[in-house]
């Protein structure tokens, strides 16, 4: 590490990032509670520091310049690492401890949850975590969970909702359905091929068929409302759906149909009750997801 090249102040990069965000010094003032004049000179010793400008007034308002557009990118990512110092220091500091229940649908509690909890665990290691697994929103409102990870925002005003990232989906069958029945190379195919539902037939017949795709309940044979087996009976040869690109690329002995097609985008919400997020260690555990589900995805 050259430490000699680490000259500059964390405060002043602090103040740097928050009026590059609220677009003037009295508004990141306000925000980090200090007092204009205070900021100004942190912004302009660090100006100093680096030897470039990093603002140029437009009106009463500031405007970033290439420098400061492109040093802007990088303090982000000091931003990023400082909170997940500040969250390790308050599962530290905090003694937090107890239990979180986190609930999710059976598809992301199997096969998307596992490295998320493994991170919760670093950050909290002094948290128990009980994983439940189930589609329905109003286990929140009855308190049967702490925090939801569910697709679809909710609409009651007790529940807090943070979108954390969109998620793609294809379609996908087995390599022993596509020997067996053929390779569908259009959505028109799709009407004579055989899919597994996830839940209700109508309502896949009816989600589908805005895409494109006509089939019929003759097209589904077979189904289940648990993900986790409907994804079961895919990977064994039993028919198509769709399935998060995330879970379908790594799954073994599947294939993504139709390449050429728009993926289906799914959002992904964290949700918890309001009287909750206020509670250290529900906060710790809601921030901690939230900034490891925002992260981007590898592809």
């Amino acid at each position: 590490m050259n430490w000699a090249a680490i000259s500059f102040d964390w405060n002043q990069v602090r103040a740097f990032m928050a009026t590059a965000e609220e677009g003037s010094l009295s508004a990141a003032a306000r925000v980090l509670g200090q007092t204009q004049p205070t900021l100004g000179r942190q912004v302009s010793s660090l100006e100093n520091t680096l030897g470039i400008t990093l603002f140029e007034r437009v009106g009463r308002g500031l405007v970033l310049t290439p420098a400061g557009r492109n040093l802007l990118e990088h303090v982000r990512k000091m931003a990023d690492a400082a909170v997940q110092i500040s969250l390790v220091a308050d599962a530290q500091t905090q003694t937090i401890d107890g239990t979180v229940r986190i609930t999710a649908s059976d598809i992301f509690a199997a096969h998307l949850l596992p490295p998320v909890l493994q991170h919760l665990r670093e950050v909290a290691p002094k948290l128990n975590v009980e994983v439940v697994a189930a589609n329905d929103i109003r286990d929140i409102q009855r308190r049967e969970a702490d925090i939801a990870i569910r697709h679809v925002r909710p609409e009651q005003p007790e529940l807090y909702a943070r979108l954390v990232q969109d998620a793609d989906a294809h379609l996908y069958a087995a390599k022993s359905y596509i020997e067996r029945r053929g390779r569908p190379t259009s959505k028109a195919d799709l009407s004579h091929h055989e899919f597994v539902s996830f839940g209700d037939a109508d309502e896949m017949i009816g989600y589908l068929a805005p895409l494109g795709i006509e089939i019929t309940a003759d097209n589904i044979p077979i189904g289940s409302n648990s993900g986790v087996v409907a994804w079961e009976y895919v990977q064994h040869g039993l028919g198509i759906s769709f399935m998060s690109e995330e879970v379908g690329d790594a799954t073994p002995g599947v294939e993504r149909l139709l390449p050429d097609m728009d993926p289906i985008v799914f959002p992904v919400w964290l949700i918890t009750h309001r009287d909750l997020h206020t509670s250290p260690r529900i906060r710790l555990a809601f921030d901690t997801l939230a900034d490891y589900l925002s992260r981007p995805r590898r592809k």
